[in-house]
């Protein structure tokens, strides 16, 4: 049985702040089942990254990046459209001086 989402990114956040980073829900979904969108910054190095969470043929949740860019602006504009079109979808950002994702599933590059 799959945790509530609002379980989870709760979880997430407390991670987070374990692990000596910030982590804020930018966006409030559904709390049973929405999907999640997890926005990484790299403030030191100015970079970003966006995490869409996937299932594999298996059933097993993986991270993949659905935007290319790094831009900060276009990640918030790919939030946005997600956002319009799911508005069950939940926005973590976290900012890591060493730019970590705190997940406990795979991360696997995009295409």
């Amino acid at each position: 049985m799959l945790l509530s989402t609002d379980i989870w990114v709760g979880a997430l956040i407390r991670r987070v702040e374990i692990g000596g980073g910030f982590a804020v829900v930018a966006r409030k979904g559904d709390p049973r089942a929405g999907a999640v969108l997890v926005k990484v910054l790299n403030r030191s190095t100015g970079e970003a990254r966006l995490l869409a969470e996937a299932t594999r043929g298996d059933g097993e949740r993986i991270w993949m990046e659905p935007a290319a860019s790094r831009q900060e602006a276009d990640l918030d504009r790919y939030v946005e459209r997600a956002a319009r079109i799911d508005p069950d979808v939940w926005v973590v950002e976290i900012e890591d001086r060493e730019g970590r994702h705190f997940l406990v599933e795979p991360v696997e590059k995009g295409s």
